[in-house]
């Protein structure tokens, strides 16, 4: 029997996670089949193509296999025909979203570590996948990108990406700590927008 490796699994579960929030975006904003399937690719797999172009891993993986579009469809076509029950959640798309940036927070950390990147750069990177998708879907649905207008947004990520490579330094296994970090950022980002958490201001902006 073949078995997906962990970290592409990882990579997998956060390229739907995302797929499925840009589709319930392209919904709302009254997009054809189509116009979901592509809002719900370009939000999947967005953030996993910034990590490999900047870690000179060409063509992306999401270039290289069919797996990834694949999910990314499955979440548009999930959209497409489940939506009603999807938005029965609170604020799916912001837990939609809570998700995959906890999830691609590890998995751009998994690829940097992999290939020598330092603990800061491994760090960085992970919060840059994690919140390239996002940033993608809401320039295509005209809107400001959540990463200039929610503060506590990147800022999970990078939570989650720190815990993550720490955790790793310390000597914990991979998968705990990949089961306590992405959990972290989606945590910090659901409880964020909860209770309203702010970062401070300049106090004459």
């Amino acid at each position: 029997m073949h078995f997906v490796p962990f970290s592409y699994a990882i990579d997998l579960a956060g390229t739907f996670a995302f797929g499925l929030s840009g589709a319930m975006v392209a919904v709302r904003r009254q997009l054809d089949l189509f116009g979901i399937l592509v809002l719900a690719a370009a939000t999947g797999v967005a953030g996993g193509m910034i990590r490999d172009i900047l870690l000179g891993d060409l063509p992306p993986e999401a270039l290289r296999n069919t797996w990834s579009l694949a999910v990314t469809c499955l979440a548009g076509v999930c959209a497409f025909f489940f939506g009603p029950l999807i938005e029965r959640l609170n604020r799916p798309v912001m837990l939609l979203d809570a998700v995959g940036l906890g999830v691609f927070a590890v998995a751009g950390c998994q690829k940097a570590l992999a290939i020598g990147l330092n603990a800061p750069g491994a760090v960085l990177l992970g919060m840059i996948t994690a919140v390239g998708g996002g940033v993608l879907r809401d320039v295509m649905a005209a809107e400001i990108p959540r990463v200039l207008r929610e503060d506590v947004y990147a800022l999970a990520a990078l939570a989650g990406a720190a815990l993550y490579v720490a955790g790793l330094r310390m000597g914990a296994q991979e998968p705990i700590v990949a089961a306590c970090a992405a959990p972290l950022s989606f945590a910090i980002r659901v409880a964020s927008v909860r209770y309203g958490w702010k970062l401070p201001r300049a106090p004459w902006s």
